[in-house]
């Protein structure tokens, strides 16, 4: 099993940019696919991007490529997103999840995560 806290919410202004991370402790960090995801009010959990186990391998959803990088630092067991030129669209409760699959074939996929955090605010203002 595994715990996940995330922090680095905040508002922000249009444009701006921040820094989420998602600590993480239990089980070897590792051996888990991460991933980001954001629920808006009224609307379903929503996949933002995922990473491999090494990190080689990174995920988007279209609406944040090129603007968003996932990264994660194993040694310090901890996952990242840094959010770039965000928007006001982006404003979302941001989740941080952990998947025990050896594929990443359904990284995006809410149901193949098996663990959460608590979640993040992070408000975007026009």
């Amino acid at each position: 099993q595994v715990q996940l806290v995330e922090s680095g919410g905040g508002l922000v202004q249009a444009g701006g940019s921040l820094r989420l991370s998602c600590a993480a402790s239990g089980r070897t960090f590792s051996s888990y696919l991460m991933g980001w995801f954001r629920q808006a009010p009224g609307k379903e959990r929503e996949f933002v991007a995922a990473v491999s186990w090494s990190g080689d391998s990174t995920y988007y959803a279209d609406s944040v490529k090129g603007r968003f990088t996932i990264s994660r630092d194993n040694a310090k067991n901890t996952l990242y997103l840094q959010m770039n030129s965000l928007k006001p669209e982006d404003t979302a409760v941001y989740y941080c999840a952990a998947s025990l699959s050896r594929s990443t074939y359904y990284y995006n996929i809410t149901e193949e995560y098996d663990y959460w955090g608590q979640g993040t605010q992070v408000t975007v203002s026009s």
